[in-house]
């Protein structure tokens, strides 16, 4: 959980300001975190997930990578990192 969905969690007991004091997390930063859109999930991020689970969490990202353009999906080595 991050710092924001955290104070997001907290602020019906406390106050935003409180909370973010406590986290060391700046109230703009919350606010400019709550209006932002989600990100949609890219195509490959669920069969990645598959791959990674089904190899016991011992797959790099070169193996992963290489797995997923045999299956059809174009991605990069340093986009599996995150």
């Amino acid at each position: 959980m991050s710092r924001y969905a955290f104070t997001a969690a907290c602020t019906d007991p406390w106050a935003v300001a409180l909370v973010c004091q406590v986290l060391n997390v700046s109230k703009s930063g919350y606010y400019q975190w709550r209006r932002a859109k989600p990100v949609p999930a890219v195509a490959w991020q669920a069969p990645a997930q598959a791959a990674f689970t089904r190899h016991a969490g011992r797959y790099g990202t070169r193996r992963l990578r290489a797995e997923l353009q045999a299956e059809g999906h174009a991605v990069g080595r340093y986009a599996l990192r995150t």
